[in-house]
């Protein structure tokens, strides 16, 4: 189905003017479809032009009081001719209720059989739910009305009004985008407070009802937290009237920042024991969606090409307003581990793109581009902005853009014009370097005679000159550290700085977007000096360095292996401790390493961590759930599940739900259990969620028939949830059983793009990556990716995850072949 061109947005921009949208959705029909009446006021200066409908059945449409032909619909558009100045249109629909994450998305939870539903319309899967004009800068006012069973809850962007049993009218919203409409209704449970004026619920599902109930003072206090500071920063009231936050089942994203009622994956409501980091992971992500109801909903972008304005400047407002308000306090720990390395991946594949790029791209392909480089690249280029400006005058450009294009739309040339009105200089070409140029430089050290010298090289193939304002931190044999203020604006920067320190580390407060290279003194020294660094950021830097350097085929990865042997014993940080497995995962072995002897060496240092480790500390949990992953210990495991006495759970350590599948999962992957274990373990959590880790536990069985099963589902089902299609995919491969999958390598080259046809948007391509053969480290593999890439009748977001992971792919051949 053709997606929305830019040309096509501003030809019809150009032609309507929307006045309003009345929608009437009829929840009652049954488990398949859902009635759909839009009503959609406009004026127009053109007589002809489309508006966006993906029905099951188009009923009837009549403009102006005529019927409109419904046979003239096709591909999701239907022409309208005969516009006057002023029109209305009635589309009666019928629409299916989606599983996959986009539209409206019905899930019927297990633990009790009973059904939710919630509206996704990000990009093109508004029209699956009304008929509308799809694009970010037709904005209108939303009046809604909604027929549901009488036991359901109704949630949407205006205020909700139950007028009679089963039936409610939500009141009219301020002007909004398509992609921001959203209606959550079922039999949620819901906890209602209120701050400054501002009416705020949350909601779940009833089988997550204690769990609500426990996080809601936390949830609630961020959420005010929150208000309060960015009241305070943008001098602009919360515009959108109630504020209520949606945890809703199955959901594709961390969260969707819908006016008025923000969605967000429901395993943020902890139904088993989390981490520390998990905790401010969920506050940053309540804050993140805060600051787009500044910017991105009250001002939105014209096209989806500005996107990343809204992705970068609310991901640097989590980060920042986390920090600075609430109790959560290693945010830029967490951005320097995780968020920061998932951009510096992206923006050296074959894929990188500018952070701010030219809008020539149709609205999905836009999608493809949504990504670690939209999201923390650009948060981190925003913090280097708001470095180099000055708060003031930062906030300043921000405040008067929010203020000049309230409920309106805006470009990013349109801020640049406000921070230049507020005394910023030098934008245009800040600009050039840092966002319209893909690529990230590096930066070196060396010693001289006298001090330190910085280099500075940009990619061959991103030529650009990019100031870098970082600190560079210098460590002693005994761990004291020297810091010393850098701008780096040449190719090489003398830094004063004493060449005879054992540790040198550019960029140590991780300022700047650079790949980072220590010198061969440094990496000399790391083993003995790594303890006695105790900032958080700085491990931060210096593991990103490391696991960059050996993916470069610059370090061997047997050296980046003894880093995270060296640092787990001893490492304070849960974030830190989770980076360094899931690096170990996904990275070393099977990938840059054999499997075995490190995944022995590895499991053997975490046994050793449990003896040690601070018994019910967020560590503990943290390198407990590292031991059930990668240990070969059978009967400790059994142990745990059954709570044998000879082999005990660690003080502080409870066998809840999610650390169980974790034991069950690596039981399976072992051969040590089967169908009939795994069906046990379903029956003692028979929730929603324990139907995703037992199919991600049946996949990674070591068997012929349960990879079988599968690979069907993957490849053949049309009608599976999404959060199981991708256990499906992540249980499914695995180093130790790279025999038994062999045939599916090349299977997955002839089968993945037919899912394509079974499914739509976001989950087609998170699938084909999750499903991706990547401990298939060969040559040929790589050619066939080639192959497939190169085929343009394969759906684009299937070649952009198939591109992604052959680039990875590569890299692993290079670093064999070197070490």
């Amino acid at each position: 189905m053709p997606s929305l061109t830019v040309d096509g947005a501003r030809t019809r921009a150009a032609a309507l003017s929307v006045q309003s949208y009345d929608v009437d959705l009829d929840l009652t029909q049954g488990e398949r479809t859902f009635g759909s009446t839009t009503t959609i006021r406009f004026t127009a200066s053109e007589s002809s032009s489309s508006v966006d409908v993906k029905p099951d059945e188009l009923i009837s449409v009549t403009l102006n009081g005529t019927a409109v032909d419904v046979a003239g619909l096709s591909d999701g558009q239907l022409e309208l001719t005969g516009l006057q100045p002023e029109n209305e249109l009635v589309v009666v629909a019928s629409m299916l209720y989606s599983h996959d994450g986009e539209g409206l998305h019905r899930a019927v939870d297990a633990a009790d059989d009973l059904a939710y539903t919630y509206a996704m319309s990000f990009l093109d899967a508004g029209p699956r739910i009304f008929a509308c004009f799809d694009q970010p800068d037709l904005k209108a006012p939303y009046r809604f009305k909604v027929t549901a069973p009488e036991e359901w809850l109704v949630l949407g962007n205006g205020a909700a009004t139950q007028v009679s049993p089963g039936r409610w009218e939500l009141a009219e919203t301020k002007p909004l985008s398509t992609y921001f409409v959203t209606v959550v209704a079922g039999p949620y449970h819901q906890i209602t407070d209120s701050h400054d004026g501002i009416a705020l619920s949350v909601v779940s599902r009833q089988s997550l009802k204690d769990a609500l109930e426990r996080e809601a003072a936390d949830i609630f206090e961020v959420t005010k937290q929150s208000f309060d500071t960015y009241h305070r920063m943008f001098g602009y009231r919360y515009p959108f009237g109630d504020y209520h936050q949606a945890f809703v089942p199955e959901f594709n994203a961390g969260a969707m920042e819908n006016p008025g009622c923000v969605t967000f994956r429901d395993q943020m409501v902890f139904r088993s024991a989390v981490t520390d980091g998990e905790r401010s992971q969920r506050a940053r992500t309540i804050v993140h969606e805060m600051a787009h109801q500044w910017f991105g909903d009250t001002v939105t972008m014209k096209w989806w090409n500005d996107l990343w304005l809204n992705e970068s400047f609310a991901e640097y407002m989590a980060h920042r307003v986390s920090t600075e308000a609430t109790r959560y306090t290693d945010n830029w720990i967490d951005f320097a581990y995780m968020r920061k390395w998932w951009g510096l991946q992206a923006d050296q594949r074959s894929s990188t793109h500018p952070v701010a790029a030219d809008a020539v791209k149709d609205a999905l392909a836009s999608l493809d581009d949504f990504d670690g480089i939209s999201y923390a690249k650009g948060a981190a280029v925003l913090k280097q902005l708001a470095a180099y400006l000055g708060d003031d005058v930062f906030l300043a450009g921000v405040n008067a853009h929010i203020v000049a294009n309230e409920f309106g739309n805006a470009t990013f040339a349109d801020l640049v014009a406000k921070w230049t009105e507020a005394g910023a200089v030098g934008l245009d070409d800040w600009a050039q370097a840092w966002l319209r140029t893909p690529g990230v430089d590096t930066i070196s050290a060396a010693r001289t005679a006298t001090g330190i010298k910085l280099h500075r090289k940009a990619p061959e193939a991103y030529p650009a000159t990019r100031p870098h304002k970082l600190t560079v931190g210098g460590y002693d044999a005994e761990g004291r550290r020297t810091t010393v203020d850098v701008l780096i604006d040449a190719d090489e920067v003398d830094v004063d700085l004493d060449p005879s320190l054992a540790v040198v580390i550019p960029d140590a407060g991780d300022d700047s977007w650079a790949k980072i290279r220590l010198d061969s003194v440094s990496l000399d020294n790391l083993a003995a000096l790594l303890p006695k660094i105790d900032d958080g950021v700085t491990r931060a830097v210096i593991l990103n360095s490391v696991r960059d350097a050996v993916a470069d085929g610059e370090l061997d990865p047997r050296i980046g292996f003894d880093v995270v042997l060296g640092m787990l014993p001893t490492e304070t940080s849960d974030i830190a401790v989770g980076t360094l497995l899931n690096w170990s995962n996904t990275h070393l072995l099977g990938v840059y390493l054999p499997y075995e002897p490190y995944r022995g060496q590895l499991a053997d240092v975490l046994r050793a961590r449990l003896d040690t480790v601070e018994a019910g500390s967020s560590v503990q949990l943290s390198v407990a759930r590292g031991f059930a992953r990668f240990t070969d210990d059978v009967d400790r495991l059994r142990g745990w599940l059954a709570g044998d006495s000879a082999f005990p759970v660690p003080e502080g350590v409870t066998m809840d739900a999610d650390l169980r599948w974790i034991v069950t999962l690596q039981l399976a992957r072992l051969g040590a259990i089967g169908e009939a274990e795994i069906d046990a373990e379903l029956e003692r959590d028979s929730s929603s969620e324990g139907i995703v880790h037992a199919t991600r536990c049946r996949a990674a069985l070591p068997t012929a028939a349960a990879k079988d099963r599968a690979w069907a589902q993957i490849t053949t089902d049309a009608d599976i949830a999404n959060y199981e299609l991708y256990a499906a995919c992540e249980g499914f491969w695995h180093p130790t059983q790279a025999e038994l999958t062999a045939p599916y390598v090349d299977r997955y080259f002839a089968e993945i793009p037919g899912t394509e046809k079974l499914r739509s948007g976001w989950v087609v391509a998170t699938s084909a990556k999750l499903a991706f053969p990547r401990y298939a480290v060969e040559q040929r593999v790589v050619d066939r990716a080639a192959d497939l890439i190169a085929d343009e009748s394969v759906a684009a977001g299937i070649r952009r995850s198939v591109g992604d992971s052959a680039d990875d792919l590569k890299r692993a051949l290079a670093v064999r072949s070197a070490f």
